[in-house]
């Protein structure tokens, strides 16, 4: 058991601080202690059960309005929410709308771009393509120049060739002549050696001004039209003399088996320097007819042993078109300045070498 003592306060004469209340002048009445004491006690109590009221309604509003705070700061973030979405629905549709007129130049720069390349490429382009056609051009007419060159070279070369096989027969001739001369004078001949004399030759008139060689195949009373269109076509039509260079297409100068005069109607119109070659009536051959400034004129053609070339002539060709090609720059005689100059076509709607192909 706990023991309960009692300690006494002691005066300054060591005994025991004895004090009866009511014996001081300064002190209160019993009663009124006891009301104070009371009021005291009152106040405490008053004060306790109000810090506990307090506490109590203080817990009440917390718990009334906290759930106000939280639907006001839910309600506020809602809205804040609500605002920050709409803004970002403002923002990206500013944004949306901001690209699309992006977009919208950048298509237009593009476009605008891409016409001014394409105009670009395509100057470009036609500047190359007339470039290479003034090549082609320049390239064409140099190969031509030089084609014609080595063809004029190769016939010249020709030309000379057989004028010295010829003074070389003639040479050889003239040497035998001289032997069978001298033999005869050793023996004592009376007159000197002749070969003999040429046979008559039975001549026949012809339209054409130009004298026949003796090996060309020809009859005036025996060639028919028949007979000339059954040679064009087993001997000339497969070496298509009638063609162009290219072999494309039938040259616009060739024409079928046409008159002297229907020949000078279609010069006619022409001017000087218009040409055509056709088909003979007479032989088996052509016919250069030309028109000069007063006159027209028309030449024979040899087409014998393969190669064709001008009745008193040494030249030969392997075409007509090489002809035709060779005195479009040189002169068809020796007096000069009767070169081809433009080829004369058909008449509309008619061909006059249908026959020859049919």
């Amino acid at each position: 058991m706990s023991k309960k003592t009692v300690s006494w306060m002691k005066s300054s004469d060591s005994d025991i601080w004895v004090w009866v209340m009511g014996e001081h002048p300064d002190d209160k009445p019993y009663d009124q202690i006891c009301d104070e004491i009371m009021a005291k006690r009152a106040a405490l109590q008053a004060q306790k059960e109000a810090e506990e009221l307090r506490a109590k309604k203080e817990a009440e509003l917390e718990k009334r309005f906290s759930g106000l705070y939280l639907e006001q700061e839910e309600a506020a973030r809602k809205e804040e929410a609500r605002k920050a979405a709409a803004l970002e629905q403002s923002k990206q549709e500013e944004l949306k709308k901001r690209e699309a007129e992006e977009r919208r130049k950048a298509e237009e720069e593009v476009k605008r771009l891409k016409e001014e390349r394409a105009q670009q490429i395509y100057k470009d382009l036609k500047q190359v393509h007339h470039q290479k056609k003034d090549q082609d051009k320049e390239e064409k007419a140099w190969q031509d120049s030089l084609r014609k060159s080595k063809a004029a070279d190769q016939r010249r070369r020709s030309l000379a060739k057989q004028t010295i096989e010829d003074h070389r027969r003639r040479s050889v001739k003239a040497l035998e002549r001289g032997k069978v001369a001298a033999m005869m004078k050793a023996f004592g001949a009376e007159k000197s050696a002749s070969g003999p004399k040429p046979k008559p030759r039975n001549l026949t008139l012809t339209s054409e001004p130009i004298q026949q060689r003796p090996d060309m195949r020809r009859s005036l009373s025996s060639t028919s039209r028949e007979e000339i269109i059954r040679w064009f076509k087993e001997e000339q039509l497969a070496l298509r003399v009638c063609f162009q260079q290219d072999q494309s297409r039938v040259a616009p100068w060739f024409h079928g088996i046409i008159s002297r005069e229907e020949a000078e109607d279609l010069l006619s119109t022409g001017s000087a320097g218009s040409f055509l070659v056709r088909v003979s009536e007479r032989i088996f051959g052509y016919v250069l007819s030309y028109r000069s400034q007063d006159e027209f004129k028309h030449f024979l053609i040899d087409a014998t042993d393969g190669c064709y070339m001008l009745l008193g002539d040494q030249i030969r060709f392997t075409s007509l078109g090489e002809l035709v090609e060779y005195h479009e720059g040189e002169s068809l005689t020796p007096s000069g300045g009767e070169r081809l100059l433009k080829a004369c076509g058909q008449k509309p709607g008619r061909l006059d070498y249908a026959d020859l192909f049919s």
